[in-house]
């Protein structure tokens, strides 16, 4: 690929041209510069300079600012976009597999690289468009291979947190791994204990919609086991059905692949969905397995681990109630279907059929038919509920709780009142509209609903 000043975003040109105007190298690096020779958009840009941090600071004003001065790196606004600036480094002695204890700052940019994770992310590319290259690269994104720097176990000594980035660029750019790389994950991935929960959250987050995920997940559930010990117990648990062939988590790992989706709420329900069932197996009196329940007990145990992991509330409850329904039959008539939208919303049943649908497609062909014939028609239902703007929640109806406390209505009893307008409207015993509804209850129609509230 040739490249050329205007390969190079307006903005990051700017950067560029300002350093080496007064009178310091300055490169792109990274992450960037493999995306450009992929012919993907870089989402971000770092640049790599001869330039001291205080020197950065000096070219750029008011528009930098020193988010890691210790190391070298300062971020230059250009505009609403953040680059980040580092000086040329060699990094000292690692003390806990996560940061180096010091830099010392050089003047070669060869010497910058060779201290970085892969090969592939070890190129530089100036404003003339000159590709530096000292490590191979380029040969290996040819060969679409994930190869270490140097000795791979250094590389991990120094930062375990590599072994997730290494992972997800594997399931993400679709990349073998060397196998002298793969045998050092394998090794080293204890000492990822010393990273940061929030950090390996966001490399799962990344990871698990990449369309290798599946493949990765498999060569390295050890690694995965490491901070999710709870996926261990399914690696070759028998199900005992002749509906589920494999063991646990090949079956998840095939649900997982069958998503086909770039929604990691509704990936992570996929890789988790039978995590419960373990804790719920037993045998039936024909010597089938039996896991009555493993979807409730697998939400409670997901939702743990994404806690522990730090994902945020949403995501861990959307995913949480995902994997709560993967296992319930869905409504094969209108009123369930509305009913089901109402506890999950829209979004969130279109979630649960792509994830019944994956979880059907990983079962033995012969259990397959059955299972999407009914997610077919819960679709359907839906998508003819949706054409009519049916009203399939609370919040669709013309009225509100205030306007139940207004009649008089206090605690529980409004919801009750609520979902007892919401069942009148949905089976079309009452229009939804407000003046109707609110006689409605004047008239005493939800008696029975507040008496059991």
């Amino acid at each position: 690929m040739e490249f050329n000043g205007r390969t190079l975003p307006k903005r990051v040109r700017k950067v560029l041209d300002m350093l080496t105007n007064a009178g310091y190298e300055a490169w792109c690096v990274g992450g960037c510069v493999r995306d450009l020779l992929l012919g993907r958009r870089p989402h971000d840009w770092d640049v790599t300079t001869s330039a001291l941090p205080e020197q950065v600071m000096e070219v750029f004003g008011r528009r930098v600012f020193p988010t890691g001065i210790r190391h070298g790196t300062v971020t230059v606004m250009q505009g609403m976009f953040p680059i980040e600036v580092t000086t040329f480094r060699v990094d000292g002695d690692y003390a806990d597999h996560r940061r180096p204890t010091s830099v010392t700052f050089t003047s070669s940019l060869d010497r910058d690289l060779e201290r970085r994770d892969f090969t592939v992310n070890a190129m530089a590319l100036s404003l003339e468009g000159e590709l530096r290259d000292p490590l191979g690269g380029q040969a290996d994104l040819k060969r679409r291979m994930l190869r270490c720097i140097g000795n791979p176990d250094l590389r991990f000594q120094e930062d375990a947190f590599r072994i997730l980035r290494g992972m997800r660029f594997s399931a993400t750019l679709g990349f073998a791994i060397h196998p002298d790389t793969a045998a050092a994950f394998h090794r080293y991935h204890p000492a990822l204990r010393d990273i940061a929960r929030e950090r390996i959250q966001m490399e799962m987050e990344k990871l698990l919609p990449g369309r290798k995920a599946p493949a990765v997940l498999r060569e390295f559930s050890d690694v995965v086991g490491g901070f999710w010990p709870e996926i261990l117990p399914l690696i070759g648990m028998d199900q005992q059905n002749p509906d589920c062939p494999c063991d646990v988590w090949e079956h998840s790992l095939r649900t997982l692949e069958a998503v086909h989706s770039q929604d990691p709420v509704l990936c992570c329900a996929a890789l988790l969905h039978d995590v419960g069932k373990p804790a719920v197996f037993t045998l039936d009196e024909d010597g089938y397995g039996r896991f009555e329940g493993h979807g409730a007990a697998g939400a409670a145990l997901a939702e743990e681990m994404l806690r522990r992991l730090r994902f945020s509330k949403v995501f861990t409850r959307n995913t949480g109630k995902l994997i709560a329904f993967h296992d319930v039959p869905l409504p094969q008539k209108e009123r369930g279907i509305r009913r089901l939208r109402g506890e999950l919303g829209l979004d969130g049943l279109r979630r649960l059929f792509a994830l019944q649908r994956a979880d059907a497609m990983a079962h033995a062909p012969e259990a397959r038919e059955a299972l999407v014939r009914d997610i077919d028609r819960a679709e359907g239902l839906l998508d003819a509920l949706l054409a009519r703007k049916a009203c399939s929640s609370v919040r669709q109806l013309a009225v509100n709780g205030d306007d139940l406390v207004d009649l008089g209505l206090t605690g529980p009893a409004v919801g009750a009142a609520l979902t007892w307008l919401l069942d009148q409207v949905a089976e079309e015993a009452l229009p939804n509209k407000k003046k109707i509804l609110l006689e409605a209850i004047r008239q005493g129609g939800c008696q029975q609903a507040v008496a059991d509230a």
